[in-house]
């Protein structure tokens, strides 16, 4: 039966860690503004396990090590960026990280490989088959936790996304098809291999010998296409042999098949145009879940991460949405959900959103006017058009800006307007009219506004730190939702970390100034001979305070 992790574990007098340390180590060692401290008040105790209650059985298949501790110590191998050997190492020999974990006594055991794994393994499986995802509930209640301890305001919200690759090679069309088809074809038993014709065996068994990566090195454009041609009549009559197949390398097989081939009226196998073939399309049979796009002319087959953070000025600033989808999705679809997640974490209205460009839609648009939320882009997308548009009571004001020649224009079919040009007439419709006035609304912000979002772009590095070349270790798009998780919930803690050494200095500051208030003040009373300062006394003589104030503003 599932139980809950002890909070509170009873601490051996000879093998807890502080006792074995000398005074200046163990002092150290206990100052609870130091990561580790800060990573288990802030993070590990903040975990809820009672989420992960569904991952086990009633009766039987009770957690043999705390869910508490295995979940932190996936939070620390993606905010470190250790490999599962660096996690184990670090998690038994490093007094810091089993300090984070809770693991105060030298002889408490760190939970084995295969019971993590299993941890993970459960975690994944449970969000593949009911789309519930647990670790965005674990997140959601550690944040909404520091959010109350730290009173953070989230007035406004600025948010952004980033392309990250899937750990898998690029592919070509011919490889795609090649690999899907190999990694089939190989877990078939003999028996079924033998209803294929000889001819067709002999073939196939060809086609498992060759290196797909060579071939296409090798061969002319015209040779790759004939050789796709010839490996699709196959993989049809192969996947006519098992229907109904609920194999994940059939179901890959069968997806790519009808991606990249037409099948005509007379079982003819016709390869399809390139054009037809879409960016949702497979990319590796290895991950199907990722997608293509190219973005600045820089290729990504991937998926698209989308941080959500507060920007409120003077206060601790946290991530407060995390969204992954396959990287072709639009960024405007991220937008209401980011603001509703962000709401229901700070428990009030969201009063001002920055985003960039790429978020504008009408739907966006109207949705922030619906909830009084000012939506601030930096920019659109597309070039500024040639005409400035202004809608006046007697129709439409067209100039060009080539020129600064007012063109007269006239209402039109449709909701249109149009204007006579050499070439012939030019139509505008209401859309182009509201981008015209959107883009100069946008560029009459004030500096401060315009500079709002930019700073999310630190996060976005801070996500992506410890990928190589924009790829992650990862495939899938569940294994991506949970690194984005861990991934902000360390951006989260070190945030936390620097606001609390940030107000300890602001704190003793203070002090230091009224200790300095204080001895002027005596100073001030002994020069002029009074015994006190009182409020009658500095009513009537308002100057007695700005000696005080002038000798601390000196240097006194």
């Amino acid at each position: 039966m599932f139980k809950k992790s002890n909070k509170k574990p009873q601490l051996d007098f000879f093998a807890s860690v502080p006792s074995m340390l000398e005074s200046s180590a163990s002092k150290q060692y206990s100052d609870q503004s130091y990561w580790h401290n800060q990573f288990r008040e802030q993070v590990l105790m903040r975990i809820d396990e009672t989420v992960f209650k569904k991952l086990f059985s009633e009766k039987m298949g009770a957690p043999n090590a705390s869910i508490q501790i295995m979940v932190g110590m996936m939070i620390l191998k993606e905010g470190h960026g250790w490999s599962d050997i660096q996690l184990f190492e670090n998690g038994r020999f490093n007094l810091l990280t089993r300090s984070a974990l809770g693991l105060f006594n030298v002889n408490d055991p760190l939970p084995a490989e295969s019971t993590y794994y299993l941890l993970r393994k459960r975690i994944y499986d449970h969000q593949k088959a009911t789309g519930e995802d647990l670790l965005a509930l674990t997140f959601e209640h550690i944040t909404r936790e520091q959010i109350k301890e730290f009173d953070v305001s989230g007035r406004s919200i600025r948010m952004d996304s980033k392309l990250i690759g899937s750990n898998i090679a690029y592919f070509s069309r011919y490889e795609i098809i090649h690999h899907s088809f190999c990694r089939y074809y190989k877990g078939l038993s003999e028996s079924v291999k033998m209803t294929l014709a000889d001819s067709d065996r002999e073939q196939l068994d060809t086609i498992l010998k060759e290196e797909s990566t060579k071939t296409v090195y090798r061969s002319t454009k015209e040779e790759i296409k004939s050789r796709m041609q010839q490996l699709g009549t196959l993989i049809y009559k192969v996947l006519k042999l098992i229907p109904g197949n609920e194999s994940e390398p059939f179901q890959t097989l069968q997806r790519v098949f009808q991606e990249q081939y037409k099948v005509e009226q007379d079982h003819q196998i016709v390869l399809r145009p390139k054009e037809e073939i879409s960016s949702q399309s497979v990319q590796s049979p290895y991950d199907t879940d990722c997608s293509y796009r190219n973005k600045h002319d820089k290729p990504v087959k991937g998926y698209s991460v989308n941080i959500t953070e507060t920007c409120d000025d003077d206060s601790l600033n946290l991530i407060t949405d995390v969204q992954v989808e396959i990287a072709s999705a639009a960024d405007n679809q991220f937008v209401v959900p980011a603001i509703e997640q962000t709401r229901q974490l700070l428990e009030h209205q969201v009063e001002n959103c920055h985003t960039d460009g790429a978020y504008n839609s009408k739907e966006n648009v109207d949705y922030c006017i619906e909830e009084d939320i000012n939506f601030y882009l930096t920019g659109l997308q597309g070039a500024p058009s040639r005409y400035d548009l202004i809608p006046t009571q007697d129709g439409l004001l067209v100039t060009d800006t080539l020129t600064n020649e007012i063109i007269p224009s006239l209402k039109s079919k449709g909701n249109k307007w149009r204007i006579n040009t050499v070439t012939g007439y030019r139509y505008f419709t209401q859309d182009a009219i509201d981008s015209c006035l959107l883009r100069k609304k946008i560029s009459q912000y004030p500096l401060e506004i315009q500079n709002k979002r930019c700073n999310v772009e630190a996060s976005i590095f801070q996500l992506c730190f410890h990928s190589r070349n924009n790829k992650t270790r990862y495939r899938g798009i569940i294994k991506h939702d949970m690194w984005a998780f861990f991934r902000c919930l360390w951006i989260n803690l070190i945030r936390i970390v620097n606001f609390m050494e940030k107000v300890c200095q602001r704190t003793s500051e203070k002090a230091v100034e009224s200790a300095l208030l204080t001895i002027f003040t005596q100073l001030y009373l002994k020069k002029s001979g009074l015994r006190k300062i009182t409020p009658e006394l500095i009513e009537n003589y308002p100057s007695l305070r700005s000696p005080i104030q002038l000798d601390i503003y000196r240097g006194f």
